[in-house]
């Protein structure tokens, strides 16, 4: 027969868990600054700051319009010179979402604010759910939206290029397509929004961003194993990987996809400042 001290231990510490990552960690916010030395990466452009956000799943719990206020005023306080963003900004789940429209979040990421501009590619959820409606939205909020396509951006005297990736599950990634108007030599930040993609990146890009695997959302060692969307298991999971000269930093989001919960991987923003290798 059960000991009832250890009974009554038990249950509290499964309620403590509970209350923890159903309502504590899904609602903290961790600001993560980071500088990557990169060889693809020119020294003249040494310093400059990427800010990234994604995996917003704004109207789920945890995810409302002041919450996604409150990640864009932490955001703006970092003072990024461009602002990345990787996709799946709405949810419409069943039982936890449609609470909020493209529209409305669109509205609230407007107010990001980077001198190089803001760029976005889009996630599963958002062609999923609301197809190309994500995209006219943030494009009407002043936020261009790459898809297999590239912007050019002057600074310091020099030309970057930022590009952006399809979604791999709702339409056709092209690497090649996103890269061909970039002249050799010259740096590239690609956004993916699954990091799935990354072994189709050739070594003159830079830097690849990405999201989607919300650094396994449930972070327990070998049940995250089980749960990150990726036929990768955990190499992509999230964080800084570098492979053969190729650099991917890869965030665990800011809002949760199905269960409202979030354990060992809390919401993020990150900052990269970018040097050369």
């Amino acid at each position: 027969m059960r000991h009832p001290r250890r009974t009554a231990a038990a249950a509290l510490a499964a309620g403590v868990l509970a209350a923890w990552a159903g309502w504590i960690e899904p609602r903290r916010l961790v600001v993560r600054r980071l500088t990557l030395a990169l060889p693809a990466w020119p020294g003249a452009l040494d310093g400059l700051r990427v800010g990234l956000l994604g995996d917003l799943h704004a109207g789920v719990p945890h995810a409302g319009r002041e919450t996604i206020a409150r990640w864009v005023a932490t955001m703006n306080d970092e003072a990024p010179d461009l602002v990345a963003l990787v996709g799946d900004y709405a949810d419409a789940h069943p039982y936890f979402g449609g609470r909020l429209t493209p529209e409305q979040v669109a509205g609230e990421l407007a107010a990001l604010r980077a001198p190089l501009g803001r760029y976005a590619v889009l996630g599963n959820h958002d062609w999923r759910t609301f197809g190309v409606r994500a995209w006219t939205a943030l494009e009407s909020a002043g936020i261009p939206v790459l898809e297999n396509a590239s912007v050019a951006v002057e600074t310091r005297g020099r030309r970057l290029h930022v590009a952006g990736l399809a979604d791999m599950r709702w339409r056709r990634p092209d690497v090649a397509r996103a890269l061909r108007d970039i002249p050799s030599g010259e740096p590239v930040v690609l956004l993916a929004h699954d990091p799935d993609l990354f072994p189709e990146v050739p070594e003159r890009v830079a830097l690849t961003l990405a999201g989607h695997t919300h650094g396994g959302q449930i972070a327990i060692p070998l049940l995250r194993r089980l749960i990150v969307p990726s036929r990768h298991g955990e190499r992509y999971v999230s964080g800084h990987v570098a492979e053969h000269g190729r650099h991917l930093y890869v965030t665990t989001g800011l809002g949760t996809s199905g269960a409202p919960l979030r354990l060992h991987a809390p919401p993020e923003l990150v900052v990269l400042e970018l040097r050369a290798a």
